[in-house]
């Protein structure tokens, strides 16, 4: 029986904290676009604005209460120093703040493409892409800086947690979409639901590529590197102990089911033109899978990295 220094809380303010940076660097980079999404684009960044900020502070209050001590916690953002931890550290309390004020414009009374706050809002969008990809990049250097712990130590796992945080984000918005864009009595986003919907999908298919892709890196790089990673990968290779969660709900559920769908649905329009339509099931389905597997990614990468033996230093 292996001890975990790092459980649950842990794993998921790895999850929550990605998928709210996720959140917000899809509404900010939808707000930017010029074309594509219509009338819905006000819409759609709406729902990443307000979803965003909300999973970040709650697994911020979740490492906090890890760490046991409130104070301690706080250390963390008086130390100015080039490690993964310090530096992670201020991008979240940055974030956290210009999030919220970013959530704010979209809440105030008349907020609306053009309102008086626009300019602050693609300003604050402008900051928030590239702080947001930072958010979601530093969890997974932060585990890929610790030379001690084999199976962490791969300088792919950034891109993965990155990946899966941007298509965390997506499957959040698009589950919000179901609830509010898609009942709105704003006749033009209703009407605009389906575009925008199309092109929320085909993006997290991307997404999803691009972490299968990621995935088969992180592997073939396990598997050609000798020594204590080559071992360490054999917790999550079939026969190991996190096998099962791996290869069932992670790739399995997570990533290969929902991008079959998603491609199933996107096809016939992509390649021949035809008139996208959303299933509701689907668009219920599919976001939780993506969420589901997203969570799994990072309990198992942090259970494997705590029950494989570390390296002697």
């Amino acid at each position: 029986m292996h001890e975990l220094t790092w459980g649950l809380p842990v794993i998921a303010y790895f999850f929550l904290a990605g998928m709210g940076a996720g959140a917000v660097t899809v509404s900010g980079s939808v707000l930017l676009r010029k074309g594509g999404f219509g009338a819905s684009r006000f819409s759609v960044a709406r729902c990443g604005a307000l979803i965003g900020p909300i999973p970040v502070m709650l697994g911020t209050f979740l490492i906090v209460f890890e760490l046991g001590q409130p104070l301690r916690a706080g250390n963390l953002f008086h130390l100015i120093n080039l490690s993964p931890m310090s530096i992670g550290s201020w991008f979240l309390n940055i974030f956290i703040i210009l999030s919220v004020l970013y959530a704010m414009t979209f809440m105030l009374p008349g907020s609306s493409p053009g309102d008086r706050f626009s300019q602050v809002r693609r300003g604050l969008a402008w900051v928030l892409v590239p702080l947001g990809i930072g958010v979601a990049v530093y969890t997974g250097i932060m585990l890929g800086a610790m030379p001690a712990r084999p199976f962490w130590n791969s300088p792919i796992l950034a891109a993965l947690f990155t990946l899966s945080a941007l298509s965390s984000g997506v499957a959040s918005i698009i589950l919000a979409g179901v609830v509010f864009r898609r009942k709105s009595k704003d006749v033009a986003i209703r009407s605009d639901y389906e575009n925008s919907s199309y092109l929320l999908i085909t993006s997290d298919a991307l997404l999803i590529a691009g972490e299968l892709l990621v995935i088969f890196l992180f592997l073939l790089f396990g598997h050609l590197t000798i020594g204590d990673i080559k071992y360490a990968m054999l917790a999550i290779l079939p026969g190991g102990q996190m096998a099962l969660l791996f290869w069932g709900l992670v790739v399995g559920v997570g990533l290969l089911i929902p991008l079959i769908i998603e491609l199933f649905q996107v096809m016939p329009k992509l390649l021949h033109n035809r008139e996208f339509k959303t299933i509701v099931s689907l668009e219920v389905a599919v976001p939780l899978a993506i969420l589901i597997g997203g969570f799994t990614l990072r309990y198992t990468i942090v259970v494997a990295g705590q029950i494989t033996a570390p390296t002697t230093l």
